[in-house]
């Protein structure tokens, strides 16, 4: 059986990692032998313990975005040569995210089968993501895509492809299933949202929102980032941060936080950054969460306006308050979405992903 070689750029705690990590236990547990390019030294994340042979390749990022352009294109290039062992090898390379472009181009070069595992349409500077699309169809032999809004945004036309939503691990949705959902946990309505620590998921919308109500002592609001207290610090310097939210910083275990939570919000802004699934969203729908998100991309296909939750855009923040007070005064609405929204999560099995991923790889 021949060796499935991975490739993703920076190992932390978002969605893109988290999916891969689910990728490589599913091909471990068919037994196809597996190893993985990692860029940059350390980073912990949720790739940081996967079966496999891990392999570091350089990366590093700056603040300064010119630089961090300048690392990221010496990084392929570095990986580019890198892989040129692997001639005359009978591997494939599974490329995660448009980002590790030098995996693909190596695999073109060397005559191996290169995969794409597409996540994201949101790339700047607009001529790398030309250029990375330009990539993709000159090397990839068949591309996933995480949801049909993706595929619909980022389809390649002479590329076979198909859509395999994510799941979220079988460890977490046994915990999931045994959750009983309350709108109210020690007297508490909890608002939780769990994101990257970029302007353009709604970090500061999610603050306004908790600054607003700040005066009502039966709201908790819980901010979960995949960030670094220190990287924090910086992104809030001179912003006060409210008394009724809590700050949890590179978190490995969001479990116990789904556990108390009310209501999930998701608060991405459209026009910088479109969500093409929201894991959390999955994650949240699973504990029976109810989800307000965007109205926009991958979100709509898993939450239906007053189902499993609420449609709006982030930048209504006034409304989303509104709608926050109106349901901690409704447990019956709480009640009725949370029941929708545990039904609608058992359309993303783990079952299905892991069958999903593997019939890719079917004849090979």
């Amino acid at each position: 059986m021949k060796k499935i070689i991975f490739f993703h750029l920076l190992n932390d705690y978002s969605g893109s990692p988290k999916v891969l990590s689910q990728v490589i236990d599913a091909v471990s547990k068919k037994g196809f032998d597996a190893e993985l390019f990692l860029g940059g030294k350390g980073s912990s994340g949720f790739l940081s313990s996967v079966p496999c042979v891990q392999r570091r390749y350089f990366y590093k990022r700056f603040d300064n975005k010119f630089l961090t352009l300048i690392s990221y294109t010496l990084s392929q290039v570095l990986l580019f040569f890198k892989l040129l062992k692997y001639r005359k090898s009978s591997v494939i390379f599974y490329v995660n995210t448009l980002l590790p472009f030098g995996a693909a181009l190596a695999g073109k070069f060397l005559g191996i089968k290169v995969f794409y595992h597409i996540h994201e349409t949101s790339i700047r500077p607009r001529p790398l993501k030309a250029f990375l699309r330009w990539v993709v169809e000159k090397c990839s032999s068949s591309n996933i895509f995480v949801s049909h809004f993706l595929a619909r945004t980022e389809g390649f036309s002479k590329v076979e492809s198909q859509v395999v939503y994510n799941a979220i691990p079988q460890a977490m949705s046994r915990i999931a299933a045994r959750h009983i959902y309350h709108p109210f946990t020690d007297g508490q309505f909890c608002v939780l949202m769990i994101c990257s620590l970029k302007t353009y998921k709604g970090v500061n919308e999610f603050l306004h929102i908790a600054r607003s109500l700040n005066l009502n002592p039966s709201f908790k609001f819980n901010l979960v980032l995949g960030a670094t207290e220190a990287e924090a610090s910086e992104f809030f310097l001179g912003t006060p941060i409210p008394d009724n939210l809590t700050v949890i910083f590179s978190c490995a275990d969001v479990v116990p936080y789904y556990q108390r939570a009310s209501v999930l919000l998701s608060l991405s802004k459209p026009d910088e950054w479109v969500e093409t699934f929201g894991l959390t969203i999955l994650e949240g729908l699973s504990f029976g969460i109810p989800c307000i998100v965007p109205p926009v991309g991958g979100p709509v296909e898993l939450v239906s306006d007053d189902c499993e939750g609420y449609l709006m855009t982030s930048s209504r923040v006034e409304e989303i308050s509104a709608r926050l007070v109106d349901l901690q005064k409704d447990s019956d609405t709480c009640y009725r979405l949370s029941a929708a929204a545990k039904i609608k999560s058992l359309s993303f099995s783990s079952e299905k992903f892991e069958s999903g991923v593997l019939g890719v790889f079917d004849g090979i």
